[in-house]
This record gives structure tokens, sequence and C-alpha cells, in this order.
């Protein structure tokens, strides 16, 4: 009979960004042992608070399930002799399987015949599994950060107070340090702090509801959102959306519970950033709005309990926003006093890293850089406003309020660089070059921000990987992943042409300095080759998203150095694919690239000798490849990879025709190698769009 399993770990608050990470571990831990052991079950949910994590497995089987498996011994002549007596080996083998050598088959392999025998394995009862699995979940979930407590030898996110470890209504020994498993859990911390017997599993939800806790996290998150709403509304204003800090103060409550507070007015004069930074970053409240997106001199704050006396706990609230905002006024009022370009001298004493230097020395690599991509794509004209901002970009760093809000780097930047007096143009691009923040963050508006992002990234992923120090697994300690996504969807979405190996040179040649020393492992390739590598990763997995892996690696095996280009050469190749013509014309071009990948290089550089075409199916595909490579070439200059992907498929008769009728591997070497340099021609055609030998021919007519 089926039963359910649950597990509770409960501990002192946990901090809200350890809850999500934490629960993914206890399920993926209890799952995999389950499926390892081949143990049945049905819906797993998860559930989390700041002073709980659980797991809930529906509909467990009694036991693992029973299998018959092959196992193989001994090799057949080492377990019979010549006389086919069973030796040794071959005893050993049965004994260890409780089994007579009678029961002993035969099995051929690739290396061979080897003895064998069918084994049958029986499944585990449940309960043996899963005090195994639970102990291995609770042990091995990995936090950010840990501590230990009192005399126990382990850690935890939080010092562990009760474990529950329930099947169906059968308690299974569970033991992390002092505590030991057992079936009481406790509700919310003030309104119902007594423990709480669970008869069951399915009894959980409904019973830490009655304690005044909602224990499912999608659950209270909407509770959180329909009663910060509801208070909005009845104080007149709307909440300024804010996902990240709804996730944020889902998992520092147990029960919501909004109260609506009010700042002083006069603080409105200060950016609305500082603003919502001060409210979100250190005391969790909500912005709130009026209906044209304008900032309210009001807030809302979430209790973990109702709110009694409302007054009360609002003067609490207020009070310490108060002082949070006089800081921030204070750091505001400081800072314009010192205009931005006489901070940038003070960038030369923070460190950008170690090996690479401070900021100032960046500042100066990337402001080149910033002016050689703007030249580069055609977009110069803004080169003034490139140079100031770059100048200027990141000496809001040496400023208070960044100092006490990192977040707000290049917001701060703007309003000084507007209070001394710079061109909006320069404001604005100092704000921008750090956008996208995200992978769902806006683009710069204008080119000069764009530009200096774009050299600001640059830099980093060529300077880190220079020095040996790219990304390792789930390790990227300078963000070098999110990096490079941002460049690439700041030259797609801004529409940059220029070359991205170019690039990558003039940023290692600017870091030549810095990097002339730097040690690298044996074998490793190039700085330079590193960096293009890690591109065509990042492009791989974005352009993966919306289209199919095969077509993906088509358009970048034939070249990403111009990114729009490649772009738009996978757009048109995506629409073409799926037709029912396509596959043979993929089959062609493979057969043109086989030959030219095996005889192509002992053939001499140089182009088709047309006297030298003697049949009429080489001269006829000749003659369509000139005509359709004039007609490629134009199309491709202009964009237009669909009508270039249309001449190419015109040349697939004569192909067709010059496989089927002409001997590529003549005997005559002359005649041969004029007809491989034709074959290596088209195939240079082709691989202007893509390399149509990477699509999957059991797709391509998909």
């Amino acid at each position: 009979m089926a039963r359910d399993l649950l597990l509770e770990v409960g501990a002192e608050e946990i901090p809200a960004s350890f809850i999500g990470p934490a629960l993914d571990d206890l399920k993926r831990v209890i799952t995999e042992r389950m499926a390892e052991a081949r143990l049945k079950h049905g819906e797993v949910r998860t559930f989390g608070t700041p002073r709980r994590l659980a797991v809930w497995v529906k509909d467990i089987a009694d036991a693992g399930e029973d299998i018959v498996k092959e196992v193989l011994g001994p090799s057949a002549k080492a377990a019979f002799d010549a006389q086919g007596k069973p030796t040794k080996a071959a005893e050993k083998f049965a004994e260890g399987l409780k089994l007579t050598v009678d029961q002993l088959g035969r099995a051929t392999t690739p290396k061979g015949e080897y003895v064998s025998a069918r084994v049958e394995e029986k499944g585990r009862v449940a309960a043996d599994i899963l005090k195994d699995a639970l102990h291995a979940a609770v042990h091995g979930i990995n936090f950010r950060k840990s501590m230990r407590w009192g005399d126990v030898d382990m850690s935890f996110a939080r010092p562990v107070q009760w474990l529950v470890a329930l099947l169906g209504g059968d308690v299974l020994p569970v033991v992390f340090g002092d505590v030991t498993s057992g079936r009481s859990t406790r509700g919310h911390r003030f309104l119902a702090p007594d423990a709480i017997e669970l008869k069951a599993p399915a009894d959980y939800e409904a019973t830490l509801e009655k304690a005044h806790v909602v224990a499912d996290i999608a659950k209270r998150r909407a509770q959180l959102v329909e009663k910060v709403k509801a208070a909005a509304a009845k104080a007149g204003v709307q909440v300024l959306e804010d996902e990240s800090l709804v996730d944020q103060v889902t998992n520092l409550v147990e029960l919501p519970s909004p109260v609506v507070g009010t700042f002083e007015e006069r603080h409105l004069d200060l950016p609305p950033e500082v603003l919502v930074q001060e409210m979100k970053s250190h005391q969790r409240y909500f912005s709130l709005v009026d209906g044209a997106g304008k900032l309210q001199p009001k807030f809302i704050a979430v209790s973990n309990t109702p709110v009694r006396d409302e007054q009360l706990s609002l003067r609490g609230y207020q009070r310490v926003l108060r002082a949070r905002l006089a800081d921030g006024r204070f750091f505001f009022d400081e800072d314009r006093k010192t205009p931005l370009i006489d901070r940038v001298e003070k960038l030369g004493r923070v460190v950008w890293q170690g090996q690479l230097g401070s900021y100032l020395e960046k500042v100066e690599r990337f402001r080149t850089l910033a002016l050689w991509l703007a030249e580069q794509s055609g977009r110069a004209g803004d080169a003034a406003t490139i140079e100031r901002a770059a100048t200027l970009a990141k000496a809001d760093l040496v400023t208070g309020m960044v100092g006490e809000f990192p977040e707000l780097q290049g917001v701060m930047g703007r309003e000084y660089a507007r209070a001394g007096g710079e061109p909006d143009a320069v404001a604005l691009a100092i704000a921008e070059h750090y956008l996208p923040r995200g992978a769902e963050d806006a683009l710069p508006t204008q080119d000069p921000g764009a530009f200096i992002g774009i050299a600001d990234r640059l830099d980093s992923l060529c300077g880190i990987f220079a020095i040996g120090k790219a990304p390792s697994g789930a390790a990227d300690p300078f963000a070098l992943r999110r990096a490079c996504i941002a460049i690439i969807r700041l030259v797609l979405g801004r529409g940059y042409r220029f070359s991205l190996s170019a690039a990558v040179d003039e940023s290692l040649r600017l870091l030549a300095p810095k990097i002339a020393n730097a040690k690298r492992k044996a074998g490793e390739p190039a700085p330079r080759e590193q960096v293009l590598e890690f591109f065509r990763g990042r492009l791989k997995a974005l352009w993966g998203e919306q289209h199919r892996t095969d077509v993906v690696e088509a358009v970048l095996a034939a070249g990403f150095d111009d990114l729009v280009a490649a772009q738009k050469r996978m757009e048109a190749l995506s629409l073409i694919v799926g037709h029912a013509d396509f596959q043979p014309l993929a089959a062609a071009f493979k057969r043109v690239v086989n030959i030219v990948e095996k005889q192509g290089r002992d053939v001499q550089g140089g182009e088709t000798n047309p006297q030298k075409l003697v049949d009429e199916p080489e001269r006829n595909l000749h003659a369509a490849f000139t005509q359709a490579r004039g007609a490629v070439s134009g199309l491709v200059r202009s964009d237009d990879y669909a009508g270039a992907l249309r001449e190419i498929t015109s040349l697939k008769p004569a192909v067709d025709t010059f496989f089927d009728k002409v001997m590529v591997m003549a005997e005559d070497k002359a005649l041969r190698e004029n007809r491989i340099r034709l074959l290596v021609e088209i195939g240079a055609l082709f691989n202007q769009v893509a390399d149509f030998s990477k699509i999957q021919a059991e797709t391509a007519s998909a």
C-alpha cells in the first residue's frame, strides 16, 4: 500500500536567499536516491519558510522494484579449460553469486566471450531506502554560508531545532547533530509556539495553516502580493513593481501582514532610485507611486504577524526609515560638493583586479576601446560624448552614496554629472553603460552608453581570461558569463557591425602591459581563442532557446565574427530548413564536404580551371556555380540571406548530376585536382550562409 513521505527540517530564521536553493538540494537528493533504489512514487512538493524546509512525496511504493540483471564474470577461456571443465575462476564466480556452475551462461561482448549469470536483485523496503535518503538529504544541503552552534560537530544555515520524518504514520529515524526526528512540528513563533503533532504527511499543510503558517511558498507569495496591492489601493497609491523584493519578503515571513507608512515629503527631491534603494535594501519596504509612476512619500512594510497596534508598529518602521533617509541625504549633499571629474584621479587608488591594475587604468583602456568600436561601427559622430562619459563612468565608485549602496553605481554618476553641469548626453551615457544589468533589463537608448558598456565588459573578459582566471563549472566570480551575454545583447539589439575577433585583438593589445607576464597552463589555448570560444558557447546557449540546435551549430560553424550577420543567417536558415526539399540539399552539401575534407588538403590552392573541365556535367556545374556566386555575393552584402539560400538551392540539380555522372577521383591528377577545386569553391559558397553538413538529416524535413 502506497504511503506519503514528509521530511521537515526546523531551524532558527534561515536567510531568505538560502531557502529556494536548499529546497532544491533536498528534493534532488531524495528523488535521486529513490530512483537509484527503483522506488516508485508520485508528486513531489516542497515547502519553505524562514523556520522550515520541507519535502512531501506522495504515493511511495512499499519497496523498490525487483530486477533481473546479467552479471559478467571471467572470460570463457579463463573459466573453462581445454576439455571444457570449469576452473577455479568459474567456481569462485558461481559461489559468489550463490549459484552452481551449471547455472552459468555465456555472453558475447566486443571484447570476446565471457561467463555470465542472470541474477535477481530484490528491491529494498521503502523505510530502509528512505532512512538513507533523508540522512543524505539533510546532511547534503549546500548553503552559501553555514554555522556551528553549541557542541554540535556539524554545520547548517542556522541552528536546527526540530526534525519531522514520517512515512505514512511511522517515524523514520533521522539524526542531525543533537536533534532526532519525530512527528512534532512548530507553528508560528508568536501565534502558535507550542509543538504540534502530525499524524500523517497529508495533514502537514492544513495543520500549519491552522497554526498561522503558510508553508507553500507560491501560495504565501500570492497572498503577499494580494495583501500589499490591497493596502496600497486603500491608501490611494500603487505598488512599484519589484519581483525580486516580492521573492525576498515572501521568504522573510510565515504570515504576511502589510502596513502603510509615510516619510517626509521633502525627501522626494532625492533621486527616486536613492529612495527606492534605501527602502528596499535596508528595510525591505515596498515603494509606492501614483498613477503616473511618480514616487510618493509612502511605503509598505510587511510584518510577520497581524498588527494589533498599527500606529505603534508604524512609528517603529518610520523611525528606522527616517534615519536611513537622513543618511542618504547627507551622502547626496556631500558627494555633490566634489565634481565627478575631480574624483577620477582617486580611481587610481581603487583596485579593479590585482594583476590588471586599478579602475583608473581600466577606464583608460575601455575609453580607447569604446572610441575604436564606435569608429569601426560607423558611428564615430558621438566620439566627444563617448570620451567624456567613459572618463567619468566609474568616478561615482569613490562617492559616499555608492559606497553605501553599490547597486546605485551609474545612477549616482548620472545625477552627479548633471549636478556638475555635464551635458545630458554624458550623464545618460554614464548611467546606461551599466545596461543591461540582467536578462530582462532594457538596453541603452543611445550609442555612447552602449559602446562604453561593450568596451568595459570586453576589457573584463579579455583581461580575466588572459591571466588564467576564466570561469570554471559554476564558479564565475567576475560574472563573465553575464558580461558576455550583455555584449551579445548590446551588439544585436543596437545593430552594431564590427569584427568581434578584431575587437578582442584590440582589447588584448590595450591590456598587453598588464598581461605580458601572465602564466598559462601548458597546452592551453591563447586568450584570444578562449574568449572567442566563450562567445561561441554563449551564442549557442542563447540561440538554442529559440532555434534548432543543429541550425545554430551550422551557422556558428560558418563563423560569427559579425554577430548581426550571423543572427540574420540563422533566421534565414531556420525558415528554410523545415522545407521538404532542404534535406536533399543538405545531403548533397555533405558529399561536397566529405570529399573536400578527405582530398582537399592535398590539392594546391587556386581557382577551378574551366579549360580542364572535360565532361558536360562538370562544365554545367561550373557555369551554374559561377552565376550563383555573383548573385550570392551581392545578396550577402545586402544581408539578404534568404535570397542567398534560394540561389544556393538552385545549384542542387547540377550538383546531383555532377556526382551521378562524374568520377571526382579520376586517375589523371590534374583532372582530379581541378574537380576538387570546384567542390572547394562550391563549399565556400555554401559556407557564406552556414555549414549545411551540421544539419541533422533525420530532422531536416520535419
